[in-house]
């Protein structure tokens, strides 16, 4: 496996270069990055589905790095998630491995040591924090969504897009634009307009991502937002609002990690504060923070400055210690 430079000189050249690898592949072992997104499980799912159905004498094993091996709650709707299998279960060395959504190795978790062994690493990315790494990088940061090249990947393998394909990549569209807010463009809605019309509901779709949640998460949240900090001074004078759900928060209501995800686009409606950001506090003590902005400030340099990644308007990064601590460090590559 070899790395390089993050950009590419030649998008045409690597996407010869994948489909001549996929082409003669007898397995091909994906992998998307820890604790997926509806991008990164979406993406990688449409691809399976795609793979798997392409009559293709090709052998397909799916998984992400997380232990303990869990899908997110709201993303077990898509389709093909029976066909992921646990870390245990996946290739110590696969001959071919593509990775989804993942700006770095480290971000795939306990499976990042199969990345360093594959003899051939193919890697879909759309973050500009991307580090570069694989043998082949289909990386495009002008795309809104690694979406974009999970359905451009599945065009020229020459697999139609069906229902239960389209309803993966759908899902990573519609999250990593904010529901259409962020990045749009033409190709955006034409690509929008290509999936629905396989026969997915976009309301069934907005329903199971974001208009769900246990009774639990009411509570959680109502904890949660009374100790929200508003800093009007910091992020350069526009404004930072923040808050942290603890590990006791979410056992009073019985939630998991994943569970309190839509806390960040609650508070990151704020008027006073360009800026917002969620401390989640994981099992472990590590805090998983989310930071989000409405355009001015560019929190995706900030949190890639601290061992995060992610883009201009959204990224994270995770920190050990106190949650005041991690807020120090923030604060400070945000401009006060």
């Amino acid at each position: 496996m070899t790395s390089g430079a993050p950009g590419i000189p030649d998008l045409e050249a690597e996407w010869a270069r994948a489909l001549k690898i996929l082409a003669g592949a007898q397995e091909v072992c994906l992998a998307c990055h820890v604790r997926p997104d509806a991008d990164a499980l979406g993406s990688m799912l449409a691809v399976t589905l795609a793979l798997t159905s392409s009559g293709r004498p090709v052998s397909v094993v799916a998984s992400f790095g997380d232990q303990p091996f869990e899908v997110p709650g709201i993303l077990r709707f898509l389709p093909g998630v029976d066909l992921l299998r646990p870390p245990s279960a996946y290739p110590r060395r696969p001959a071919v491995m593509m990775t989804f959504d993942a700006a770095s190795a480290d971000r795939l978790g306990v499976l990042a040591p199969c990345a360093a062994r594959a003899d051939e690493l193919i890697v879909l990315d759309h973050h500009a924090s991307n580090v570069g790494f694989g043998s082949v990088r289909l990386v495009d940061p002008a795309a809104a969504a690694t979406a974009l090249l999970a359905r451009d990947l599945i065009g020229r393998l020459g697999v139609p897009v069906s229902r239960d394909i389209a309803l993966g990549l759908y899902a990573g569209l519609v999250t990593d634009t904010g529901s259409f807010k962020f990045a749009t463009t033409p190709r955006i809605h034409e690509l929008a307009a290509e999936l629905l019309s396989t026969g997915i509901d976009p309301g069934e779709v907005a329903h199971e991502l974001f208009d769900r949640a246990p009774f639990g998460y009411l509570e959680l949240l109502s904890a949660v937002l009374g100790r929200a900090t508003l800093e009007p001074q910091a992020a350069g004078g526009l404004g930072l609002v923040w808050a942290a759900v603890t590990r006791a928060d979410r056992a009073r209501g019985g939630m998991p990690l994943d569970a309190v995800e839509p806390v960040i686009d609650v508070l990151r409606r704020t008027d006073e504060a360009e800026v917002a950001v969620v401390l989640k506090e994981a099992d472990n003590g590590d805090w998983l923070i989310s930071t989000r902005s409405k355009g001015r400030v560019d929190v995706g340099r900030a949190c890639k400055a601290l061992g995060g990644g992610g883009h201009a308007r959204a990224a994270g990064f995770t920190a050990g210690g106190s949650a005041t601590a991690a807020m120090a460090i923030l604060r400070e590559r945000l401009g006060g």
